[in-house]
């Protein structure tokens, strides 16, 4: 594992970037008075319809519209995408998240060589524990993972913070990529999540971590790309605090 972080700062925008193994992140960070030409796409999925939202420069945000917890197996592809709003040419940050989407659901081996969307929520515009809670999510706790919330507030750099990573789940706008499903209580207890527990047991099924299994190191397949960076939160993507 290998970490590269990179900082570019204009008139119009700062872009942080990381690579884990093969795979890129990007934040594009744009001034706070800047007003985003929203895009927005529909997808089907085995949890009912999924909303994609975003700008040219980034992901804005994933909702779960569909309400549903299916009883199968995800053998379903998400469905080609159904544009609700914007105009003009599908913009890449939502294609690249269609594309992740459908291979999540379908083919969880080749998401280690897709391409993540640069992410451009306003949550992602500045510097807080919730930004580098999310962000040391994204990049570290893996498909078949699990991590707890202690363990989580420790990789952001402050482990006594566990409540506050709660409080980061909640807000997180990119359920599913950023994957707050894989937070989990110490006891391996669900814990809470925002489309509703019955959707965070079964993403963890799909990802093939029993319900109710409890997290042994921090995760069900722990690889050790996390539980290595325990000791190494300072040199990476720049921390703040709420």
């Amino acid at each position: 594992m290998f970490d590269i972080h990179c900082s570019r700062q204009s008139t119009a925008r700062h872009v942080f970037c990381g690579i884990w193994g093969t795979a890129a992140y990007l934040l594009v960070l744009g001034r706070m008075d800047e007003t985003c030409e929203m895009k927005y796409k529909v997808v089907d999925s085995p949890l009912g319809k999924l909303e994609i939202s975003g700008c040219e420069r980034g992901l804005h945000g994933i909702k779960l519209h569909g309400g549903k917890t299916p009883d199968t197996g995800p053998a379903e592809a998400a469905a080609p995408a159904e544009q609700l709003g914007g105009s003009g040419a599908v913009l890449e940050p939502l294609l690249q998240c269609v594309a992740w989407l459908d291979a999540y659901f379908r083919e969880p081996a080749v998401l280690e060589g897709l391409p993540v969307p640069a992410l451009h929520h306003p949550i992602f515009q500045k510097e807080s524990f919730t930004r580098q809670v999310l962000w040391k999510l994204l990049t570290l706790v893996k498909f078949g993972e699990t991590v707890s919330y202690q363990q989580l507030a420790a990789l952001a750099g402050n482990p006594r913070a566990a409540r506050a990573v709660g409080g980061a789940m909640r807000s997180n706008p990119i359920p599913i990529l950023i994957p707050c499903h894989r937070v989990v209580c110490s006891s391996g207890a669900m814990g809470n999540y925002s489309g509703g527990v019955g959707v965070k047991e079964w993403l963890l099924a799909h990802e093939g971590r029993p319900a109710g299994k409890a997290a042994r190191g921090g995760g069900s397949r722990a690889t050790g790309s996390w539980r290595g960076a325990l000791g190494s939160t300072a040199s990476s993507q720049p921390a703040g605090r709420d």
